[in-house]
């Protein structure tokens, strides 16, 4: 056997994870992440050895890498990074799943999983590349359909307003906005992003909010005020939509990305007069988990593959290579650095 041949056997023998090395404090450093090499698993009775081919990085991350109250468990010190994935069945003893089959499931940062089967969802190729299954066809465009159609519930000619919005989830939520006859208006950072909003999703308009006018840009962007308002961000986005915010509008609370890193919260200085505005104008504020519409997935896969292939819904990926990028990708998603649907190549698509 020659020493290039051992090595491939060797290098194909091993795994790799990622795993919580640290909680962090305010923003994730690299030394909060250690990447682990492991023995690649062998499948038991029942079970399917996975191979990951795409890996999908989401702001809700930073709330699993700490340990405080949330709406799930946090990740272990010492556990593998929480996340979703689209990967290959490389062996299996599981009658329900052969090999080549593509699946995707909670597999987290890593090249190879176990699983019994149990929340292993098959892929359909023929519904859009594999990798829409976590993004524009999958829980960020289910995020988008379910939290403005069933909470935002937009009428024709209404404003919606959605902060995010070059992001996985922003950038549906407009383009479903104008499908259904309202008038979308974009927040993003950068003028890259605000004129691809615009000019190619169809956006009504977009604004910078790093420039410093902008709560007065955003103001005369919307003159006749916010019906909806789609918050991903929270912070000074927000105390520039707040007051523009009509009576009987709707806020889907997706994400508070601004506030991830915080060390401590602290209610706002306005928060008095944001309850009176809550009162008095009788809006509607509520925050959601996209599992909290799971009966509505077939009518989501339905309607938004149907309008990806018509052209309606257009997205773009943002795509870093190999499994050792994942944190640096991650530390720059909480900054704004992706433009569109951040995912991680991990392995090759055979297909």
């Amino acid at each position: 056997m020659t020493a290039t041949s051992s090595q491939e056997e060797t290098t194909m023998s091993q795994a790799k994870r990622i795993v919580l090395a640290a909680r962090p404090v305010g923003e994730p450093k690299p030394s909060d992440f250690r990447i682990e090499e492991f023995a690649l698993p062998t499948p038991g009775a029942g079970e399917v050895l996975l191979r990951t081919i795409w890996l999908s990085l989401d702001p809700y991350m930073r709330g699993r890498m700490s340990d405080g109250p949330s709406y799930a468990a946090p990740v272990p010190i010492g556990g593998v990074m929480e996340g979703e994935a689209v990967s290959e069945v490389a062996a299996s003893n599981n009658p329900d799943f052969a090999v080549g089959d593509i699946v995707r499931a909670r597999t987290g940062w890593q090249s190879h999983a176990i699983s019994n089967g149990k929340g292993l969802i098959k892929v359909d190729p023929k519904l859009g590349p594999i990798s829409t299954s976590i993004g524009v066809l999958g829980m960020p465009g289910m995020t988008a359909y379910t939290g403005l159609l069933d909470i935002g519930k937009p009428q024709e000619g209404e404003t919606v307003v959605v902060a995010g919005a070059s992001g996985a989830v922003g950038s549906a939520v407009g383009q479903i906005a104008k499908i259904k006859g309202a008038r979308a208006v974009g927040i993003a950072g950068g003028k890259d992003k605000c004129d691809y909003v615009v000019k190619e999703l169809g956006f009504d308009a977009c604004l910078d909010h790093r420039e410093t006018d902008f709560p007065a840009k955003l103001k005369f962007a919307c003159p006749k005020g916010i019906d909806v308002y789609f918050e991903n961000v929270g912070g000074a986005v927000f105390e520039a939509v707040f007051p523009l915010l009509n009576p009987f509008a709707r806020v889907p609370v997706c994400g508070l990305i601004a506030h991830y890193n915080d060390t401590e919260a602290k209610p706002p200085k306005w928060a008095a007069s944001m309850m009176r505005a809550t009162l008095t104008k009788r809006l509607t504020f509520r925050g959601f988990i996209v599992s909290d519409f799971a009966n509505r997935h077939g009518d989501f896969l339905r309607d938004m593959s149907g309008w990806v292939r018509d052209g309606k819904v257009k997205y773009k990926e943002f795509v870093t290579e190999g499994l050792e990028s994942a944190p640096g990708a991650f530390m720059g998603l909480l900054k704004g650095a992706n433009f569109g649907k951040q995912l991680v190549r991990v392995g090759q698509d055979k297909a």
